[in-house]
C-alpha cells in the first residue's frame, strides 16, 4: 500500500484528499441519479388460472392417453405462445412498443418473450412413482412499462391458455381415436392377409401336414405290406408257370392255365407298381412335414403378434373414444380462470433507489481509490514514521504545517483543517463533515425513490 501503512497514515490521506473525494462522490452520486431518473417505470401484474381434475374419474381422463398431464399441456400451449408468429401477433394486436417505431421487430419479440414469465404451482397431492408431475395453477406474470399493457397481455395469455386447453384436448382426442382406428384397421388387415397365406399353404400342402404324419406312417407299413404279398404271389404264379411249362406233353387246361398265370402276373405287377409310387409319394410327402410344421408355425406366431396388438389397439382406442366424451362435455382435467390480471397502481419499486445507493458508494470507493493514486505518484515523508520506515532515520525535530490566518471566515476554515502530526484528533472534525456529506447522500436517495 506505499505508505499507507496505518490507520492515521489512511485517516491522513482522506483528510488531506477530502475535497476530491467529496468532489468525485457527488458527481458520481448525480450521474446515478440521472441515470436511475431516465430508466422508465417498470409495473408488474399476473392472472392465475386454475386447474380443475377430472369429474369422472376414468384413467383416460385423469391422463391422456399420450402420457402427459397438465404440466406436459401446460408445457405444450406455453411453447405455442411464445413463438415468433404468436408474440408478432400480439404486438399488432395490442400496439406495444408503438412509442418505439424503430425497434425492430425481432427485438420486440425479444422484448415481449422477456418481460412474461409463466409459473407452475404443483399440486398439494402426493406424486406416485412414475406418474406425471402434477399441477393445481398457474400463474401468468408479466412485467411492462405501461400499467394497462401489462394488465392486457397477462389476460390475454391467460385466455389463450384457456382457449388451446379446451381445444387442445379436444383435439388430442380426436387424433388419439382416429390413430387408433387406423392402427386397429391396419392390424385387421395384417391378420386377414395371413390368415389367406396360411389356407393357401396348407391347401398346398395338404398331404405334408403334421395331423396326418400318424396316418402317413401307417400307410407306408400297409403299402409295404401289400407289396411284399403281392411279390409272394407272383414268385407262386412265377412258380407255377414253370412247372407247367417244364412237361414235354401239355393240355388245353395247362394252356388256359398259362393264359391265366399270365393274366395274374400282369395284375400282381400292376399292383405293385402302383403301390411302389403311392409309397415313393407317401414318403415323399413324410420327409417334407418338418418344414411344413416350420413354416405353419412361423404363421401361428405371426398370428399370435398381431392379435396381441390388435387386443392393445383394441382397448386403448376405447379408453381413447372415453376420453374424447369426456373432452366434448368438458368433464375432463380443465383449466379455469381464477384470478383476472387488474392494472398494478405503482410501479415495481427499488430499483431507481438501489442504482442511487449504489451509484453513492462507488462514487466514494472511486474518490478513495483515486486519493490514493494520487498519493501513490507523488509520495511524499510526511511523518516521522515514514522516515524511519523509508530511510532507517529518526528525525530530529518536525516542523508543523503553519498556515497564515484568513480572517474571521478563514480562522473557521482553518478549524476544520486537521493537524497532519495529530491526525486522530482530526478525525471528530472530519466526521462532521462526512455526516453532512452522508445526510445529502440519503436526502438525494430519498428524493430519487
Amino acid at each position: 500500500m506505499g505508505q499507507i501503512q496505518s490507520i492515521e497514515e489512511f485517516i491522513s490521506l482522506v483528510l488531506r484528499r477530502r475535497w476530491l473525494i467529496i468532489c468525485v462522490t457527488v458527481v458520481g452520486l448525480l450521474a446515478a441519479v440521472i441515470f436511475a431518473k431516465s430508466r422508465p417505470d417498470t409495473y408488474e401484474t399476473a392472472a392465475v388460472i386454475q386447474i380443475e381434475g377430472a369429474q369422472v374419474s376414468d384413467t383416460a381422463a385423469d391422463a391422456p392417453p399420450d402420457g402427459g398431464g397438465a404440466a406436459q399441456i401446460m408445457q405444450t400451449i406455453e411453447q405455442r405462445l411464445t413463438t415468433r408468429e404468436a408474440l408478432a401477433a400480439m404486438i399488432e394486436r395490442h400496439g406495444l412498443f408503438a412509442d418505439q417505431p424503430d425497434l425492430p421487430l425481432d427485438q420486440r419479440v425479444f422484448n415481449l418473450r422477456t418481460s412474461v414469465t409463466f409459473q407452475a404451482v404443483e399440486s398439494a397431492s402426493g406424486q406416485g412413482f412414475g406418474e406425471a408431475r402434477g399441477l393445481s395453477a398457474i400463474i401468468i406474470g408479466v412485467r411492462f412499462g405501461n400499467p394497462d399493457l401489462a394488465a392486457r397481455i397477462a389476460n390475454d395469455f391467460a385466455q389463450g391458455i384457456l382457449d388451446q386447453s379446451a381445444a387442445g384436448q379436444r383435439e388430442r382426442a380426436d387424433q388419439n381415436v382416429a390413430f387408433f382406428k387406423e392402427e386397429e384397421a391396419r392390424l385387421y388387415g395384417q391378420i386377414t392377409a395371413i390368415e389367406a397365406k396360411l389356407a393357401a399353404y396348407k391347401n398346398e400342402n395338404a398331404d405334408a401336414m403334421p395331423t396326418l404324419a400318424d396316418a402317413r406312417r401307417d400307410e407306408i407299413v400297409s403299402l409295404s405290406d401289400d407289396i411284399r404279398q403281392a411279390a409272394q404271389d407272383l414268385a407262386a404264379l412265377d412258380g407255377e408257370r414253370q412247372a407247367i411249362t417244364q412237361k414235354q406233353t401239355q393240355r388245353e387246361t395247362d394252356r388256359r392255365r398259362l393264359d391265366d398265370i399270365a393274366a395274374q402276373i400282369d395284375v400282381l405287377n400292376a399292383q405293385i407298381a402302383a403301390a411302389t409310387t403311392r409309397k415313393a409319394a407317401v414318403e415323399a410327402a413324410l420327409a417334407a412335414t418338418p418344414e411344413v410344421e416350420r413354416v405353419l408355425s412361423d404363421f401361428a406366431r405371426q398370428q399370435q403378434q398381431l392379435q396381441d396388438q390388435y387386443e392393445v389397439v383394441t382397448l386403448r382406442m376405447a379408453e381413447a373414444e372415453t376420453a374424447q366424451r369426456l373432452a366434448e362435455r368438458q368433464q375432463s382435467e380443465r383449466f379455469t380462470l381464477l384470478e383476472r390480471a387488474v392494472t398494478p397502481e405503482y410501479a415495481v419499486g427499488g430499483g431507481k433507489k438501489k442504482i442511487a445507493i449504489a451509484g453513492a458508494f462507488g462514487s466514494l470507493m472511486a474518490g478513495l481509490i483515486l486519493a490514493f493514486l494520487l498519493d501513490l505518484y507523488r509520495p511524499v515523508v510526511r511523518t516521522a514514521a515514514q522516515m524511519r520506515r523509508q530511510l532507517d532515520l529518526d528525525p530530529v525535530v518536525c516542523i508543523p504545517e503553519i498556515r497564515a490566518p484568513k480572517g474571521a471566515i478563514g480562522n473557521a476554515a482553518l478549524r476544520m483543517i486537521d493537524t497532519p502530526s495529530r491526525p486522530i484528533f482530526g478525525l471528530p472534525r472530519f466526521a462532521v463533515l462526512a455526516l453532512g456529506v452522508t445526510l445529502a447522500l440519503l436526502a438525494v436517495a430519498a428524493v430519487v425513490s
